[in-house]
């Protein structure tokens, strides 16, 4: 007697193959790797371009420690003595003068630009009048302009306020040339503050002028110190501005160049008699300060782009 039959499960017949991957799905290996790539490539630009904004900080600085013999045979060399009296002589060749300059406009010019950009800013972009946007794209088109193009009526225009080769004159062409970015930047952060601070502060009773330099303004902190680094730089390494506007107008009108004319005066008054180590000691003195003032307030630089985004 057969044994019965036992039935089988059917098998359903072959494995259907796996669905295809569309041009729109990711596998998460792939993900992985497009990641990697793109952290190696970033990482690697950001090296590269350490790399070619320190060498030529560092060699300029190690160049100011050489001799014109050691220039001349081995530019790239390592300076065999290493003195700093070098400074010294430049300081007082004039770097010292034009240092002080540069500090007295400075000192005046950022706080200027500061203190009207950001009360400018500060009323366009919390309160509504007529021809709000008009102004608003006025100082947005200033900040477009290219400055050589008002070089020859803005000496004129100085010249008759009698303000040639004055700390004033510069001062005011320095504000007046820094007010667009400085109304464009604070603008954008000023709109991010809530407004119910300023409505608190109105209902208390405090006026707006008290509103703003109490209340608004301490709020504005990060963005006030991002664009007042931002400023300083740019007034501290202007060239063509005092450049016309601080010349000597007569035989006794005393010199008020700046850092960065002082660097041309000195290269111009050696001739032949080349003395390159004083010359690379006085940009290494017109350097250093920016670069502390940048590493020190770097940190605050940054909140202060990042926070108007990410509030």
């Amino acid at each position: 007697m057969s044994a019965p039959l036992k039935e089988t499960a059917p098998t359903g017949g072959p494995t259907p193959p796996p669905p295809p991957v569309g041009k729109g799905t990711a596998r998460p290996g792939d993900r992985r790797g497009e990641g990697v790539v793109l952290n190696v490539f970033s990482h690697g630009f950001l090296a590269l371009w350490a790399v070619l904004i320190v060498l030529p900080l560092l060699w300029l600085v190690l160049s100011s420690f050489k001799t014109d013999a050691q220039i001349g045979a081995s530019a790239f060399g390592w300076p065999q003595n290493w003195d700093p009296g070098v400074f010294s002589r430049a300081w007082e060749k004039g770097i010292g003068d034009y240092f002080l300059n540069t500090v007295v406009v400075l000192v005046f010019s950022v706080p200027l630009t500061m203190l009207l950009g950001s009360m400018a800013a500060y009323v366009l972009a919390r309160y509504e009048f007529w021809g709000n946007q008009l102004l608003y794209y006025f100082f947005v088109a200033g900040a477009m302009f290219p400055v050589f193009l008002a070089l020859v009526p803005l000496f004129f225009m100085v010249k008759r306020l009698d303000m040639l080769n004055t700390y004033q004159g510069l001062i005011l062409v320095y504000v007046a040339y820094s007010m667009p970015f400085t109304v464009f930047f604070m603008h954008a952060f000023f709109r991010t503050l809530p407004s119910a601070v300023f409505e608190a502060a109105i209902l208390d009773g405090a006026s707006h002028t008290r509103t703003f330099f109490q209340v608004m303004l301490p709020m504005a902190k990060p963005g006030l110190l991002s664009v007042g680094i931002f400023n300083t730089l740019g007034q501290w390494n202007q060239y063509i501005l005092p450049t016309v506007l601080m010349q000597p107008q007569s035989g006794d009108d005393p010199e008020r160049y700046v850092l960065t004319q002082g660097l041309i005066q000195l290269q111009q008054q050696q001739g032949y008699a080349s003395d390159l180590p004083v010359l690379f000691a006085g940009v290494t003195i017109a350097m250093v300060p920016m670069l502390v003032v940048y590493l020190s307030f770097q940190r605050q630089v940054q909140a202060g782009l990042t926070s108007a985004t990410l509030k």
